[in-house]
């Protein structure tokens, strides 16, 4: 079953279920839950634990869909990168998936860290890549039967967000030291009685980037999935099957577009971290 005969068949769903008139049964299909649903398995339900207590706060760690299609990414990832690095021991010239991967490190690396961060960017290539392959790939999940792109969800992408914020600060204390790093925040020369207020500023400037990051990731790719799920919907709103050609035609347009919006997230992500790394580094600048 392709990814738009399983949004139709959920859309047919709702409608016999009486929803087909609102837009209940798409909120639904982009909610976070504690289950797997597939045609041939059915629901798998995952386990679920009891919150615990953290600093006061009720905090629950059981897995949800979100949860477990982010862990297939990372694994995905891992196997990935582990098997272009077995082919390197065996010869040092690519060939075949392995010069697919480099293509794309060479671009990270050539046109978004070097020129964002300078001599020293390759102390954060690691990060910036696998940050890169890991937001893209999660994203293509999206586009597999059943998937789910784990990048709908705030919560995600606010955790990706705070990653890249961590390593922002200590890139900028590891080149220019803690006190270093914390006095170039803010602009010199000002007067006395305006930096109060400065060091507010950019206090709250600082926290403006991992939400800049968090909420760009999350509304480009939650927007895809409501456009493909509303285009299918018109079908059932209509109700008429004339509708179904145009629908499905402007559904698979919309699926190949979310396929390079996926990759471009990726690149915008890692490149704003790249370029907020540099800021860091080269307070000067």
């Amino acid at each position: 079953m392709t990814t738009s005969e399983e949004y139709t068949a959920a859309a047919g769903e709702a409608a016999a279920a009486g929803q087909g008139d609102d837009a209940g049964w798409i909120l639904d299909y982009v909610t976070d839950k504690g289950y797997l649903e597939f045609k041939l398995l059915g629901k798998i339900n995952l386990p679920q634990f009891e919150p615990i207590d953290l600093f006061g706060l009720s905090v629950n760690l059981s897995p949800t869909k979100y949860v477990v299609y982010m862990w297939i990414a990372a694994f995905i990832v891992f196997v990935m990168m582990t098997l272009v690095a077995r082919s390197y021991r065996k010869s040092i010239v690519p060939h075949g998936f392995s010069n697919l991967i480099e293509v794309f490190i060479l671009f990270i690396r050539d046109e978004v860290v070097r020129p964002n961060i300078g001599d020293k960017a390759d102390r954060y290539m690691p990060f910036l890549t696998t940050i890169f392959f890991f937001i893209a790939t999660c994203n293509l999940l999206g586009l597999v039967p059943y998937g789910v792109s784990s990048t709908e969800n705030i919560s995600v992408t606010a955790g990706l967000a705070i990653t890249s914020f961590i390593m922002i600060q200590a890139a900028g204390m590891r080149s220019n030291g803690v006190w270093g790093y914390l006095k170039g925040l803010v602009p010199h020369g000002l007067p006395v009685f305006i930096l109060p207020v400065m060091i507010v500023v950019e206090f709250l400037g600082l926290l403006t980037k991992p939400f800049a990051l968090t909420v760009r990731l999350f509304a480009n790719m939650t927007s895809g999935k409501i456009v493909i799920l509303s285009l299918i919907g018109l079908i059932f709103f209509f109700k008429t099957i004339w509708v179904a050609p145009v629908s499905i035609l402007f559904t698979l347009f919309i699926m190949l577009l979310k396929m390079f919006i996926s990759l471009l997230q990726a690149y915008i992500f890692t490149m704003l971290s790249a370029l907020f790394i540099g800021m860091a580094v080269h307070q000067e600048h």
